[in-house]
């Protein structure tokens, strides 16, 4: 039988947060890059009223956002993960020379789109190995995949444009479906599978544990090196995938495409939230990121500003992306204060005292045999 408290005693009381909901906090960086967007749409607006919100020129915006929004999804988590690629681009045009160079030998759609995706894939394989098994710095073996991406598309292509004459890959990627254009659908898959692999399965756990700390990730028993390797590999498949949509979109391969499309999407990345020391990052903060870029070039382009003024533009970004980042952090470790110093008053009581040692007389009589 239970009995209530004795008298003179008082209950204890509930927790603070006990019986009531947690309460919803968005991410503030979120909303910033959110307000930032709503602000460039409204730049876009004032300055281009009569072209910039028309439905021609938004689907052309989100036609252009697909491709590089994809190798965004893989480049988050390399860079979560404690990687960087440069090779993108190259990747993305080889595999699209690949493609094109299969449509003109009358292959037929689904053998483009496995071969884009094996192209991909295998870019990415090698990376991973030359970073994860060959200890190779990433910034230098991705750039050497770089030069030899675009050069061996360049050796396929012979310097020259491949037409995409199938039409049954154009029917199946340039349509739209329920009204919106099928390449979109397909960036708004690979982001929605991208979300799901990193909140919700152990892979993206993984990632962050690996781009946190490597060495406690070791000790806690995930494979770092195959994990890595793991993580290029879906880069490289992403990189495949946007091949098929820039070759939908422009019907041809080149060894020109792809151009800085690993400076595009580092700065999505990177703007979206992601630490470039890796550990931190956010998939919905990446897509955001990319839509300020596209929406960036969109209003210049309406406006007749040169390509130069949009790359100094996007190198700004990324410049105070990273100081935001840097002061962000430093401000965090000053409200959290230094590390507590440890104490040594408890290992000095929890101790044994030296036991006394014997003096010298008593050593030498203890010592002295009995006659």
């Amino acid at each position: 039988m239970a009995s209530g408290p004795r008298p003179g005693t008082t209950a204890p009381e509930p927790p603070s947060g006990a019986g009531r909901r947690p309460r919803f906090r968005p991410d503030t960086r979120l909303v910033v890059l959110v307000g930032v967007l709503l602000v460039i749409c409204v730049v876009g607006q004032l300055t281009r009223p009569d072209a910039f919100l028309t439905e021609g020129n938004v689907s052309t915006m989100l036609r252009l956002a697909a491709a590089i929004g994809v190798v965004s999804v893989g480049m988050t988590f390399v860079i979560i993960g404690g990687g960087i690629d440069l090779s993108v681009g190259s990747i993305v045009a080889l595999s699209s020379v690949w493609m094109t160079t299969l449509a003109t030998q009358s292959f037929g759609p689904v053998t483009m789109m496995i071969c884009a995706l094996l192209v991909g894939a295998g870019c990415g394989l090698v990376n991973g190995v030359l970073v994860a098994y060959g200890r190779v710095v990433p910034f230098i073996a991705t750039l050497a995949m770089l030069v030899s991406a675009r050069g061996l598309a360049e050796r396929i292509s012979g310097g020259q444009t491949q037409v995409v004459r199938e039409d049954g890959f154009s029917d199946a990627l340039r349509g739209d479906l329920l009204g919106v254009p099928v390449l979109i659908w397909v960036f708004a898959a690979v982001v929605a599978a991208g979300w799901v692999v990193l909140e919700r399965t152990t892979f993206g756990r993984r990632t962050l544990a690996v781009g946190g700390n490597p060495e406690a990730a070791r000790l806690a028993g995930i494979d770092v090196r195959r994990h890595t390797m793991w993580l290029y590999v879906l880069l490289g498949a992403c990189c495949g995938i946007a091949a098929m949509l820039v070759v939908a979109r422009t019907t041809s391969g080149a060894s020109t495409n792809g151009l800085l499309y690993e400076l595009d999407a580092i700065a999505a990345v990177v703007i979206g939230g992601a630490l470039l020391s890796g550990g931190r990052g956010s998939m919905i903060g990446t897509v955001v990121g990319v839509l300020i870029f596209t929406v960036i070039g969109n209003v210049f382009t309406l406006n007749n500003l040169p390509t130069d003024v949009q790359n100094i533009a996007k190198g700004g970004i990324i410049v105070l992306a990273v100081l935001f980042q840097s002061l962000n952090l430093r401000g965090t470790r000053i409200r959290r204060g230094p590390p507590p110093a440890p104490s040594t008053a408890s290992s000095t009581e929890s101790s044994p005292a030296p036991s006394p040692a014997p003096s010298p007389a008593r050593s030498t009589a203890e010592s002295r045999p009995d006659h």
